[in-house]
């Protein structure tokens, strides 16, 4: 029985102590946990400037993507029935309808037609280079900031590779300031630091990238419509009359 109470009383003991060892390393890792915050602003001025720097892009990325594919969706949006309107008008020689139709539908498509409508008359090679003039403005109009979204899915990794390396410069002055006494965990700390960088810059470089090359798939569309509709009015104007 004595034997057994002291068993009982070891074990207890031991389970104490373990519970007591298993709360010090969660303490101990509570501690060495650190925030977003901590990790940018823990990487020096260079760190923090890299850090300002890719947020201030991201935001300028999402704005860009955001407009221009609310523009680029609303360039797309086409009447069915817009260029039969326009046959029947040129056929009956209403020219004025024509024109009016074309201003009061906004969309890239209706402008270039409109462009076309007020050069009848004139021979068909100077009312193809008439349109096709107004189609080259409209893609200029439909492409802007596109470029300017392409430069921020480049640079910013490059962006944040700059950071990691500035990061690394930070970590390995320290530990030239720290002599002999090199403290491994300030040179991990300034590691992982620099490491936040490049996961910034890259995350902002391939939202952006993607967004990028979606915009263009949604461009391309856009001028295979333009495309069409110019072609389908110059066969109006071929046609004969009725």
């Amino acid at each position: 029985m004595i034997v057994n109470f002291i068993s009982q009383i070891k074990l207890a003991e031991g389970s104490t102590a373990a519970a007591d060892s298993l709360a010090n390393a969660e303490i101990e890792r509570t501690e060495e946990t650190l925030s977003i915050l901590e990790l940018i602003t823990s990487g020096g001025v260079g760190g923090i400037i890299v850090m300002i720097t890719l947020f201030v892009l991201s935001v300028i990325a999402v704005y860009i993507f955001i407009e221009r594919y609310l523009t680029i969706k609303k360039a797309a949006e086409e009447d069915q029935n817009f260029m039969n309107e326009i046959k029947d008008f040129i056929h009956d020689g209403k020219l004025e309808a024509a024109r009016s139709l074309c201003k009061n539908t906004p969309t890239p498509i209706s402008r270039m037609i409109e462009k076309g409508v007020n050069r009848i008359g004139k021979p068909l090679g100077d009312i193809a280079a008439a349109i096709e003039n107004t189609g080259k403005l409209e893609l200029y109009k439909l492409e802007k900031n596109l470029a300017t979204l392409a430069t921020i899915s480049g640079a910013a990794p490059m962006i944040g590779f700059l950071g990691t390396v500035i990061g690394m410069i930070l970590a390995f002055h320290q530990m030239a300031s720290a002599g002999g006494n090199i403290d491994v965990e300030m040179l991990s700390e300034g590691i992982y630091t620099a490491m936040v960088t490049t996961v910034a810059g890259l995350i902002v470089g391939i939202v952006a990238y993607i967004g990028y090359n979606l915009l263009v798939a949604k461009v391309e569309k856009v001028v295979f419509k333009m495309e069409a509709r110019t072609t389908e009015f110059l066969d109006i104007l071929n046609e004969p009359a009725k």
